[in-house]
């Protein structure tokens, strides 16, 4: 990458969210694209950065696999994934010669390469631009704060599943944002229950109540549950809308919720 659009690339970006998790596996992707289609849905012009280096799975949900990703003067053109272009994308994983190679580098080869590209995205004119990190906090994730607080940080989202071994993960991941200076905005309890797809009933498989247990604990606001749904599950790996396609279910009333929840954080803001 040799252009470098810095704060030009921010202009036009109203609100910027960080989608944080302590620990992998905890579906925090997964929220970040039902939480962009939801705002898409609220009538927003959405963008997704995601800059999961080991694990970019966000081109694959919204069935953007390899696009021929372009450069203009300001720096790369993301990639709209809806012919209405209310919905774009830009991956890590566009820039990887092999996306199913494993990423072998020191900590300052990715500090570098995620400080750049998180610089050289010409997002031009959007309301909401949600940021997918890696899982933990590391260099990687100080490359993403010092890069965007130049900018703009309307705060972090963390996400975290019901049990105690995700929930002590996002107690480093609070520790983290506080010592960075990134607002809270608040905690989604992902997995929390199983909603049958014959019954609708939703069972609790894991433990219940952690992260807002935790939210109580650290006086941050808790956003909601999200439950587990085989629905959303098959829709995010065939890459189609969940939220459009199954708009009855739990899981898109609990979606639906938390958006609208930190749409007012963003208005207030």
């Amino acid at each position: 990458m040799e252009q470098s659009g810095g704060e030009e690339n921010f202009a036009r970006v109203r609100h910027v969210l960080l989608v944080l998790s302590g620990k992998g596996g905890v579906g925090k992707s997964t929220v970040t694209v039902e939480l962009a289609l939801a705002f898409r849905q609220a009538g927003k012009k959405v963008g997704i950065l995601d800059v999961d280096l080991c694990g970019p799975s966000i081109p694959r949900m919204l069935r953007v696999c390899r696009p021929e990703v372009h450069q203009c003067e300001a720096g790369w053109v993301p990639v709209y994934t809806d012919q209405q272009q209310n919905l774009a994308l830009m991956s890590i994983g566009f820039l990887l010669e092999d996306p199913d190679e494993a990423v072998v580098w020191r900590g300052p080869k990715k500090t570098a390469l995620i400080g750049q590209f998180v610089r050289d995205v010409a997002w031009g004119e959007l309301d909401i631009l949600l940021v997918d990190t890696p899982p933990g906090t590391s260099d990687e994730h100080l490359a993403v704060v010092e890069n965007l607080r130049k900018h703009k940080i309307d705060g972090a989202v963390l996400v975290t599943t019901p049990q105690a071994v995700s929930t002590g993960d996002v107690r480093r991941e609070i520790t983290f944002c506080k010592k960075t200076g990134v607002q809270i905005l608040g905690l989604i309890e992902n997995m929390s229950g199983f909603v049958c797809p014959h019954c609708s009933e939703c069972s609790n498989i894991f433990s219940k109540g952690g992260g807002e247990e935790l939210a109580k604990l650290t006086g941050s606001e808790f956003l909601g549950s999200v439950p587990l749904d085989p629905l959303l599950t098959h829709s995010l790996e065939e890459g189609s809308n969940f939220l459009q396609a199954f708009p009855e279910s739990a899981t898109f009333s609990a979606i639906n919720n938390i958006a609208q929840k930190l749409l007012l954080h963003m208005k207030d803001g």
